[in-house]
């Protein structure tokens, strides 16, 4: 198994991977297709988009921005080219037109505000977060149609492609890299068997498709887009947007540890940082994808916190990335990433075992401490629901980037301290998330149908 660490973590904007830039980039696919379609038929004199979002993308999708993610799709946005625009005052001018200009003499009718349809009845059988896209005549024929499903971290599959994977993810064959492991047992003993430590087998996997300097550069771009939108996070003020007038606390918060850094604990900084990232995504600004927007802001957290209070060097925030690439990896390849999937344990448990894996790493941890570090952060987040209060990524989803953090740093000291012999394993902790995530009630998955979403009692 193999997936670039430069595909999993993913520079683009909030506040969701699967609900904005999955269904961004799924409608950009279908534009395209549009044109090469209409290249080789006749083009009748009328022609009119339609997008019906199913399932979890119909529930939650509003409060995702999904009908912002499809109009800025529709005209050709992609979540990069976004990452620094403003994108509210772009959306805003692209959502009073209805018209799609496909050349000088083609012209799509397109009117978000009607033609994109929350079906909130079943979803499809294949995946929870499903849309459709077809494009009709004058007399209501579809001329061309495609069914996309958004799988989590901006990643998504046609009804086709979903068909033929075994795991929710576009993978390359073993035989594609020398150090193919599709488990973390696999992955130790390999390592044994090699001599090398895990960020060297993920970074000999990578150096097959690219060189040396590309690599390095486009882990430097990961960090510096991790940084940056930590530190606007950190100096940003106001509410956020969406409807439940949520102040951002990670402002006032840093000036607080800042003006007595002496009675600031660990915590206190890892929730700041992570905070600053996760307010970032509610307003939809810019973010890395890791390995989703909803649990964006962990892996910055730690790192963070490990160059500037612990003095972390540029070679060992690499070495992270590539340890957490590693580690994502598997759990996409074994389980979910997706909250729509199999919960928020798939979203923010998948950070901090990635999170506390690179961290450990970077300490000196060997290759039985790493995996024992992720087990020990994705074991203490089985079972967590996600339940986002107004179909939005604000609560509980940023203070519980906070705590994802503080897990993965715990759950790295305590596998660091310890020889990496341990009871339960990263792979049988992954697959009891997987299991748990299939029987969790549809309630708690991505639709605020239940939980907090619908717990709030006005008195």
């Amino acid at each position: 198994m193999f997936i670039s660490v430069l595909d999993l973590f993913k520079i683009g904007i909030g506040p969701s991977s699967s609900h904005t830039m999955g269904p961004m980039v799924a409608a950009k696919d279908f534009r395209d297709r549009i044109q090469a379609f209409l290249i080789n038929h006749p083009v009748p004199p009328f022609l009119h988009v339609r997008c019906t979002l199913r399932g979890s993308l119909a529930f939650t999708g509003k409060g995702h921005a999904t009908d912002r993610a499809v109009t800025l799709g529709m005209h050709r946005y992609t979540p990069l080219a976004l990452a620094k625009l403003d994108v509210n005052e772009l959306f805003q001018k692209l959502w009073l037109q209805t018209t799609l200009q496909i050349d000088d003499s083609i012209v799509i009718h397109f009117n978000p505000a009607e033609d994109i349809i929350f079906d909130r009845g079943d979803p499809l059988p294949e995946h929870p977060n499903g849309m459709i896209f077809q494009l009709l005549d004058g007399t209501g024929k579809t001329l061309l149609t495609e069914t996309y499903f958004s799988i989590g971290g901006g990643f998504i599959n046609t009804l086709a492609e979903i068909g033929q994977l075994v795991a929710p993810i576009k993978m390359e064959v073993a035989s594609s890299c020398g150090f193919p492991f599709d488990c973390a047992n696999q992955m130790m003993k390999m390592s044994a068997d090699s001599g090398l430590s895990i960020a060297a087998m993920k970074r000999s996997n990578e150096l097959e498709r690219m060189n040396d300097q590309a690599l390095n550069e486009g882990l430097d771009a990961l960090w510096e887009a991790m940084r940056t939108c930590l530190e606007k996070g950190l100096v940003a003020e106001g509410r956020l947007p969406g409807g439940l007038n949520i102040k951002r606390r990670a402002h006032a918060l840093y000036l607080q540890l800042q003006s007595h850094p002496e009675k600031a604990t660990l915590n206190d900084w890892l929730c700041a940082y992570a905070m600053a990232v996760n307010e970032e995504n509610a307003a939809g600004h810019m973010v890395v994808t890791a390995p989703t927007n909803g649990a964006a802001g962990v892996i910055p957290a730690v790192i963070y916190y490990a160059v500037k209070h612990e003095g972390a060097t540029q070679e060992q925030v690499r070495d992270f990335l590539l340890v957490a690439g590693a580690i994502g990896g598997l759990i996409k390849h074994n389980s979910s990433i997706s909250g729509a999937e199999v919960g928020c344990q798939g979203e923010v448990g998948s950070a901090s075992a990635m999170a506390a894996a690179g961290l450990c790493a970077i300490k000196g941890g060997t290759t039985a401490q790493i995996e024992n570090a992720a087990e020990i952060a994705l074991e203490h987040h089985l079972g967590m629901t996600c339940d986002p209060v107004g179909s939005l990524v604000q609560v509980p989803c940023i203070e519980r980037n906070g705590f994802g953090a503080i897990k993965a740093y715990t759950a790295a000291s305590l596998a660091i301290r310890g020889d990496g012999q341990h009871f339960m394993s990263l792979d049988n902790c992954i697959a009891a998330m997987k299991q748990t995530g299939l029987e969790m009630s549809i309630k708690f998955k991505e639709t605020s149908l239940g939980g907090l979403a619908v717990s709030i009692t006005e008195c």
